[in-house]
Order: structure tokens, then C-alpha cells, then sequence
């Protein structure tokens, strides 16, 4: 007996009419180890591993992981919290790494790029599973491309992590600036990133920084600040960053703050590729009070000049 669509929670479709109809949030699963694992053979998935497609560095053939779910942050450029809650939940360390196994397994995959919003937050999580990986023997790669936090990152964290396969790995600092990161509410400390960062490269990680640039209340002094955080990065031995332009996603508080102040206007097919500015330099809208689209793009070639 199927159930009608209405008393579906957490989809949208369309009337007879043709008006969407939302039926409401989704209740959050709590046990995350119930969660089936995917269904990869209704995918045609060598048409990916034979192209060497993935989210992070191509390492061979690469299958996508997601070992936790959430992240208990709020910055104020990010839809999560408004998604997903602030919920952060992390499955069986044991649990993650038969899933690894079996695609090593049944697809030949060689390496593994975590998809998680935040997978490192609780640092005996890491701990355990890097131990388990060592302990069963296995040789894989894996990466964290997605930007992670640095709190529970250490020098025996970093060297575990390489030690059990892991190569490539993310930080998301977004800003130099201290009055920035206090603004979007980042809550994380430089100077501890940076202690985190060094044990990284010290053990043998390739390390990528995430920066973004062209805050709502960000001042030029403050981007200067970024700009001679990036140099500083180069100069200890951070192998990769991105300059991103900011861009108000739908779902954030500074989405919510702009829209509410008129500077977002309708939400057309337009306005949703200019999220893309982050990649594209061409479509590139600053949203800055203070700062034009040309000074703030300037500002980000100078970034990634001086790194």
C-alpha cells in the first residue's frame, strides 16, 4: 500500500495544479549506525572509478564516505545549522571501516574521500578508528577535502592520520582576521590552527586551506589581515588554498540578514549561478558593504599571489 504524498514529511511536489506543496521537516534519524549502506549497484559507478572523478586529490580509484553527520558550529555564512541542526553524530568507527572493506572488496577502490560537513570533532573518534585501520592491516588511501576542524588535530592525531592512510586533508581557517572570525561566528583560534598545521606538515600531510573573502562587514584592513595570513601559510608549508568570493547561500544567517535588507534580490535561475563565484572569477558579485566587486577581486589574486 503506498502512502499518499502528503503525509511524506520532508519533500516538496507538485499539486494537480502544478503549485508545489511542502510536507513539512523530516525527523532527524538519531542512531546513525541504522542507516543502510548506499545502494551502489543501482549506480553506474565504473563510469566513475575508470575516470578518476572525485571530490579530492585523484589517488586512484576513489569511492565517496560519509562517517558523521552534522556539526555543532553555527557560522553564520553556513546553511547547517538551519539544515541539519547542530547536531553532530558520528557512526561506529568499526561500522566505517567494513564499509571501506567491502568497497576495496566489490569495486577494486584503492582510496576514500569523506564527505562529512565536520568529521573531526571528537578526537578519540579519530584516534580509534586510525588504530583500527593500522590494526586490520588495510592499505588504502583516504582524504578530508571537505575543511575540518583543528581543536582535536595534534602531532599523535597527524601522525596517525598519515600513518593509516590518510594523504590530503583541508582546514577551513575563512579568514586571517580575528574580528572577522568573530563577526561570522568561526569559533576557532589561529594560532592553534597554525600549531595544528605545522604537526600536519611535520608528519607528512598535504595540507589545503579554504579562505573567503568579501564578508558583509568585512573591512579592507580586515582583508589585508587575510592577505598576510595567506603569505604566512605559504611560508610554513601549506601545499594548497582557495580564495573563494563570499556568497550569501539560501538557509544561512547572513543569507537571511541580506535578504531581510533588501540587498539579495528575487531568487532567479541568475542569482543561483552567482554562487558559483567562488570558482569563477567572472561572476564574481561582492556583497561587501565597503568594497566593490573589482577591489574585493583584486584583493583575492593578491591572496593567492602572496601563498
Amino acid at each position: 500500500k503506498q502512502t499518499p504524498l502528503d503525509r511524506v514529511t520532508g519533500i516538496i511536489y507538485r499539486n494537480q495544479d502544478g503549485a508545489p506543496h511542502f510536507t513539512g521537516p523530516r525527523a532527524r534519524i538519531r542512531n546513525v549506525d541504522d542507516i543502510p549502506s548506499p545502494a551502489w549497484d543501482l549506480v553506474p559507478l565504473d563510469t566513475y572509478l575508470d575516470q578518476g572523478l572525485g571530490y579530492g586529490v585523484n589517488l586512484g580509484r576513489s569511492m565517496a564516505v560519509i562517517a558523521t553527520r552534522g556539526c555543532p558550529y553555527q557560522c553564520t555564512f553556513c546553511s547547517n545549522p538551519q539544515m541539519w541542526t547542530t547536531r553532530w553524530v558520528a557512526r561506529n568507527p568499526a561500522k566505517v571501516l567494513d564499509e571501506i572493506e567491502s568497497y576495496m572488496h566489490e569495486h577494486n577502490a584503492s582510496n576514500f574521500d569523506f564527505y562529512d560537513l565536520t568529521a573531526i570533532v571528537k578526537r578519540q573518534w579519530v584516534v580509534d578508528f586510525c588504530n583500527l585501520i593500522i590494526e586490520r592491516g588495510l592499505k588504502f588511501t583516504w582524504q578530508l577535502p571537505s575543511g575540518t576542524r583543528s581543536e582535536a588535530i595534534d602531532e599523535e592525531v597527524t601522525r596517525l592520520l598519515y600513518q593509516s592512510g590518510c594523504r590530503n586533508m583541508s582546514y577551513a581557517p575563512e579568514s586571517g582576521s580575528p574580528e572577522v572570525l568573530k563577526r561570522i561566528k568561526k569559533k576557532v583560534r589561529l594560532d592553534k590552527m597554525e600549531d595544528s598545521m605545522r604537526a600536519a606538515i611535520r608528519n607528512g600531510l598535504n595540507l589545503k586551506l579554504n579562505i573567503i573573502m568579501g564578508f558583509p562587514e568585512e573591512k579592507r584592513s580586515e582583508a589585508w589581515q587575510t592577505i598576510r595570513f595567506l603569505a604566512k601559510m605559504g611560508f610554513i608549508g601549506v601545499h594548497d588554498a582557495s580564495v573563494s568570493m563570499f556568497s550569501p547561500y539560501p538557509g544561512s544567517e547572513l543569507y537571511d540578514d541580506l535578504r531581510a535588507q533588501g540587498h539579495i534580490p528575487d531568487l532567479t535561475d541568475e542569482y543561483f549561478l552567482s554562487l558559483g563565484s567562488y570558482k569563477d572569477f567572472s561572476q564574481t558579485v561582492s556583497f561587501s558593504y565597503g568594497m566593490s566587486t573589482r577591489e574585493l577581486t583584486l584583493y583575492r589574486i593578491l591572496g593567492m599571489l602572496v601563498f
